[in-house]
């Protein structure tokens, strides 16, 4: 059975920093995708971030880049999201997401065949 389980999100103040972590367990994604998406109350969930597990090539929405920095732990089926200079938008609870074959479509929630439960980060002002 595959699982995802997500950790590190919380409260932080704007301008501050979190690092969310996801494990993955139950089948390899090394020649997948994982990726961030994250859904804040009333609103889509949306694409975040997302790294291919060979080459570590990293994606990014607009709204982030420059801010958040997604890696994977080589030899694990890991996932992190370094989250730095937080607004109060970014506000959402955060998903990882994992496809064990890249289509292409990284920011898109169709890609992905399996999701963690969600960690709640909320930024105050």
């Amino acid at each position: 059975q595959v699982q995802l389980v997500e950790s590190g999100g919380g409260l932080v103040q704007a301008g501050g920093s979190l690092r969310l972590s996801c494990a993955a367990s139950g089948r390899s994604f090394s020649r997948g995708v994982m990726g961030w998406f994250r859904q804040a109350p009333g609103k889509e969930r949306e694409f975040v971030a997302a790294i291919r597990r060979s080459g570590g090539y990293t994606y990014y929405a607009d709204s982030v880049k420059g801010r958040f920095t997604i890696s994977r732990e080589e030899g694990k089926n890991s996932v992190y999201l370094q989250m730095n200079s937080l607004k109060p938008e970014d506000t959402a609870v955060y998903y990882c997401a994992a496809d064990p074959n890249f289509g292409g479509s990284y920011y898109d929630t169709y890609e992905y065949d399996y999701w963690g439960q969600g960690t709640q980060v909320t930024v105050s002002s």
